[in-house]
């Protein structure tokens, strides 16, 4: 009996999983047929285009921080527990050379960052599919950018955290407040965004616009148990990356991204760049890779239809090249004697009402602590705050 408990187990997990990965995929692809080229529809190209001005990083000189939206969250289903972890590539089933570019629009406290709206316009003059992992105060600072990405049916967007905190070193009330402040930043901007006039008399592709985010990154890349249980009970897979363009060095080149993307590059491969201004060189490297990958072979998906394609590559915990290569850029958590000043409540009181109260916690996981690159462009990140 108890095996056969197990078995069902195993495959209604499975099946949860296919069935949130066909889900990402359908919605993608259904937006795609039924839209006619929305974003076109919505906006002149004019407005579509970069402004290399969106680039700039601004520093915020005592003026107040964006606050967050106050909305009942869409409702959904906490991951399962076998699918909990840190998702770094995928084994494709049918051998397809399938990959997934990602871009992070991170955003912490005290600053506005930029869009490198040059990357996306790049993206969309190839037809490269890509997926945008955008923190939710980045969405509020850029409403506007942010509508057209979810519009476009090129881009799929994860959850990105609300200000790019390090959730290894803040409470854990802390972590589901920047969680949720970003469904609710997407779920704001998606709103406003299906209220246009260019969406009147398509309610196909209003329903095929997913009404939540079901991916996240960590900021940093960097975890723990506690975190990935966390995420997963907010319903979100955690997706991580395998190779990385390293583009906040300042010291990177685009013929450096280009060397290293092309020298790491597999079937199922997740791979990592900037497009909030922090990314050097970062479109310039996208020109030669988009053409010289296609040559190989491979073919630009989102997270999402690559989730569909195969079975996750799944670790326990978060890192870049091996465990523990982010370790040296930690700082101590607070301490009791020095608690956080800013106590959150896990109740948000923005949100308004929680639809999935807090489920009763699961047996915590002993993976050490660990997380992404000991390479210097994490530092940068680090020391750029986002």
């Amino acid at each position: 009996m108890t095996v056969m408990l197990a078995t069902a187990s195993r495959r209604l997990t499975f099946c949860w999983f296919r069935a949130l990965s066909i889900s990402l995929l359908t919605a993608s692809s259904s937006v795609a047929a039924g839209s006619g080229g929305l974003p076109a529809q919505c906006w002149t190209p004019a407005a579509l285009a970069s402004d290399p001005a969106e680039r700039v990083i601004q520093k915020l000189h005592g003026e107040p921080d964006t606050k967050p939206v106050k909305r009942t969250l869409t409702p959904f289903e906490p991951v399962p527990a076998k699918r909990m972890g840190s998702i770094r590539s995928v084994k494709i089933e049918d051998g397809r050379k399938l990959i997934a570019l990602t871009f992070d629009l991170c955003e912490a406290n005290g600053q506005i960052t930029g869009y490198d709206g040059a990357i996306v316009d790049t993206l969309r003059l190839n037809g490269a599919k890509a997926t945008f992992f955008a923190g939710g105060k980045w969405m509020l600072d850029h409403t506007e950018r942010a509508e057209q990405l979810i519009a476009d049916p090129l881009f799929q967007i994860g959850n990105h955290s609300w200000s790019h905190a390090n959730v290894r070193r803040v409470e854990m009330p802390g972590t589901l407040r920047e969680i949720r402040r970003t469904q609710a930043a997407y779920e704001q901007v998606r709103e406003q965004l299906t209220q246009k006039q260019c969406f009147a008399g398509q309610p196909e592709v209003v329903s095929s616009i997913p009404a939540r985010l079901a991916l996240y990154r960590f900021p940093y890349g960097a975890c723990n148990a506690e975190a990935l249980q966390a995420v997963a009970e907010q319903g979100l897979l955690d997706i991580q990356w395998d190779i990385a363009m390293a583009d906040p060095a300042a010291v990177q080149t685009a013929d450096m991204i280009v060397q290293e993307v092309l020298a790491k590059v597999h079937p199922g491969a997740i791979i990592i760049g900037h497009a909030n201004g922090r990314g050097v060189h970062t479109n310039e490297a996208l020109q030669t890779l988009i053409p010289a990958l296609r040559k190989k072979g491979y073919a630009f998906v989102t997270v999402g239809e690559l989730l569909a394609a195969g079975k996750p590559v799944i670790a326990e915990e978060c890192f870049n090249e091996k465990p523990g290569d982010l370790d040296k850029y930690d700082k101590p958590a607070e301490s009791k004697a020095n608690p956080n000043p800013n106590p959150i409540s896990v109740s948000d009181p923005s949100l308004g009402p929680n639809p999935n109260p807090d489920p009763k916690p699961r047996p915590r996981r002993k993976a050490p602590v660990a997380s992404p690159a000991g390479n210097d462009w994490l530092s940068t990140i680090f020391l750029g705050k986002g």
